[in-house]
């Protein structure tokens, strides 16, 4: 059974950094592109980061919003997906949620969250001063 568990959301000043943490059990990542959706108040879900099979040396895609100061990467190992997050803003503020692809190569549509059919329950990040 697939199981997707984010952590490391907090409070913190703009201009702060923090790094998302997501556990994955049930499948084995290295077989799927991952992907880190946000939902920020009053808008839809949508997808920021998605990180490609790393074997096959597939792309990574970032949406304008957070291109630069986000970073999605993985530990093959231990089956964590990550999200550095840097710079943060007011703007930043939501919910952060892991998600599965439902493909192997992230591409344009990247954002779109019909390319993902598993996501765990999220990790709430609020920028403020």
């Amino acid at each position: 059974q697939v199981h997707l568990v984010e952590s490391g959301g907090a409070s913190v000043q703009p201009g702060g950094s923090l790094r998302l943490y997501c556990a994955a059990s049930g499948f084995v990542m290295d077989n799927y592109a991952m992907g880190w959706l946000r939902q920020v108040p009053g808008k839809e879900r949508e997808g920021i980061a998605c990180s490609s099979i790393t074997e096959a040396g597939g792309p990574t895609y970032y949406s304008d919003s957070v291109q630069g100061r986000f970073t999605i990467s993985r530990d093959r190992n231990g089956n964590i997906l990550y999200l550095q997050l840097s710079n943060l803003t007011p703007e930043d503020t939501g919910i952060y949620y892991c998600a599965r692809a439902v493909v192997g190569y992230c591409s344009d549509n990247f954002d779109d969250t019909s390319m993902y059919d598993f996501w765990g329950q999220g990790t709430q990040v609020t920028i403020s001063s």
